[in-house]
């Protein structure tokens, strides 16, 4: 089979642009060598792991599990599925922590709910400090060390149910828990199935997690700390009502790329 047949029998069952994807992580070859070499043939090992990659893309799985990474904020991360998919609208809490940061400061970082560890890292490489970081599955612990150790940032990575084995206090609280409501209908479509599904979704409103956050981020903000979390589409207004019943002040809402309010946040009193 030449690398044209090979599309050509993908693109039946794919999308062009994931069937050349697949066959250039297959191949280990550029794009242009596919438009250039068409009747070049695969050998049947090559052959046989595209046949199975497309199969797997056809029935659903996400193509970030299948190439094994994905793309944040410049850098390219270890993914599995032990942990979320790294997103785009997830940068917006990146920039939003570091718009609360003077340029030379070395603040204390503490960010909930590491997953592949794509926000922690971005944030320490970002800031030149290092970066305190939790979640509480082990494997997906052993994703982030892995992409902290590939791109050389400064991680201390704690296995703990949010709070519960961190001491100390932070100049700024960043996390990206789970926000979708239990049962909702989307976590039966897409990408969702295939994704842990303890990071995506706590509670019959999608707020459990928040609402945990929030209870006991007070004790670990240093006075003037920020609390920066990214929360579902429809949660602002009631990210609003939590973070001032918990005594935040200043509080803010970003919007993404999308216009959608995807983070909000607030500062401990001085």
């Amino acid at each position: 089979m030449t690398m044209g047949e090979a599309l050509a029998e993908a693109r039946a069952r794919i999308g062009s642009a994931e069937a050349k994807l697949l066959l250039r992580h297959v191949l280990g070859c550029s794009a242009s060598e596919i438009a250039a070499h068409p009747e070049r043939a695969l050998d049947e090992s090559q052959a046989s792991h595209y046949a199975d990659m497309v199969a797997r893309r056809a029935a659903g799985e996400p193509v970030a599990y299948l190439l094994g990474s994905r793309e944040f904020y410049g850098r390219e991360f270890r993914v599995t599925p032990a942990v979320l998919i790294p997103r785009p609208e997830t940068e917006l809490l990146v920039e939003t922590a570091l718009s609360k940061v003077s340029r030379g400061d070395t603040p204390c970082v503490l960010d909930l709910g590491a997953g592949s560890g794509c926000v922690a890292i971005t944030l320490a490489l970002e800031l030149g400090c290092a970066v305190t970081a939790v979640d509480v599955s082990a494997e997906a612990l052993a994703v982030a060390r892995d992409n902290a150790a590939w791109l050389g940032a400064r991680v201390n990575f704690v296995e703990s149910d949010w709070f519960a084995a961190i001491d100390g206090e932070f100049d700024l609280i960043v996390g990206n828990p789970p926000y979708v409501a239990e049962g909702d209908p989307h976590l039966a479509e897409g990408d969702l199935r295939f994704e842990p599904m303890t990071a995506l979704a706590c509670g019959s409103d999608g707020l459990a997690a928040i609402r945990r956050i929030l209870a006991d981020a007070p004790r670990h903000l240093k006075p003037g700390g920020w609390l920066l979390l990214e929360h579902g589409y429809d949660q602002a207004e009631a990210m609003r009502e939590l973070l001032a019943g918990a005594g935040f002040v200043a509080l803010e809402r970003h919007r993404d790329l999308a216009g959608i309010m995807r983070v909000s946040g607030g500062r401990m009193p001085d």
